[in-house]
């Protein structure tokens, strides 16, 4: 199976999409509430899709948010099982009359309230154009699945994005950058600007990339994700005085020379570390 679509059909694809997407737009309201800025270019969609190369060549890939379908219309024109995220009752109609989307293949409601094991007894892949009001809880749904998702490429505001794929020391590194990157090699691929959607969002917009790894055991993150947080939440104070309330953390960041650095001094090596030799 194939993601990739040829150059030989790109052009009636996106033929296709102007004449869906002019047509839907031309009546729809965008409901606030759910984040609704939907991109514009297909020749831009083609290159997101493009990015779940090489893992996502033989697996189901879920959609979250398809908006007005210029992802979706390319998905469907490969040979992957597409499965589409959706809360907007307006959308999922679309993609049931318009795109011919199977009602099997539309998981409707709350992205952030379903059980994916349920839908997803193999690993898939995630892509979007997020609702950047949820895009943090989005990779924290991520995580808490990451045994079935072994790549996630999706769009974020630029400044979520950066805070992804941040580097310790950056003033952008947190908890999810030590979070995500204990688990996803991440790749930041490409920006866009505001008037690459409709309606434009008040940010710039950025795609990044997240492939699985598997060096940190899956049963280590409920106390990483602990450690980091309580980490980052008090990111003024030392570690030692952060972590003062977990029993065990003075003496080995002691052990370790770690006792006056604060969290975003410390790498997501580092972080794991000390969370395995905590957790012997």
């Amino acid at each position: 199976m194939q993601l990739q679509v040829k150059s030989n059909n790109l052009v009636a694809i996106e033929s296709c999409i102007v004449c869906i997407i002019a047509g839907a737009m031309s009546d729809f309201k965008h409901n606030k509430a759910f984040g609704q800025h939907f991109l514009k270019s297909s020749e831009t969609a083609a290159q997101i899709v493009q990015a779940l190369q090489p893992l996502a060549s033989d697996i189901p890939v879920l959609e979250i948010g398809p908006g007005l379908g210029v992802l979706s219309k390319i998905l469907l024109a490969g040979n992957n099982p597409v499965f589409f995220s959706e809360i907007d009752r307006r959308i999922i109609q679309f993609l049931q009359e318009d795109l011919r989307v199977p009602q099997a293949h539309i998981l409707a409601g709350d992205f952030l309230q379903m059980d994916l094991t349920k839908s997803f007894q193999q690993p898939f892949a995630i892509i979007g154009n997020f609702p950047y009001n949820i895009s943090s809880q989005i990779l924290f749904t991520v995580l808490d699945h990451m045994q079935l998702v072994p790549i996630v490429v999706g769009m974020f505001q630029k400044e979520m994005a950066m805070r992804v794929v941040a580097d310790h020391g950056n003033k952008d590194y947190g908890i999810l950058s030590v979070l995500v990157q204990a688990y996803y090699r991440t790749s930041y691929i490409f920006e866009l600007p505001p008037d690459a959607f409709d309606p434009p969002p008040k940010v710039h917009s950025a795609v990044i990339k997240l492939e699985r790894i598997y060096t940190t055991p899956d049963a280590l993150y409920p106390k990483l994700r602990t450690v980091v947080k309580m980490a980052f939440n008090q990111r003024r104070k030392t570690l030692s005085n952060a972590l003062s309330g977990m029993q065990g953390a003075r003496d080995l960041l002691a052990a370790k020379q770690l006792s006056g650095k604060r969290a975003e001094e410390l790498s997501v090596a580092q972080f794991i570390d000390f969370t395995q030799s905590l957790n012997q």
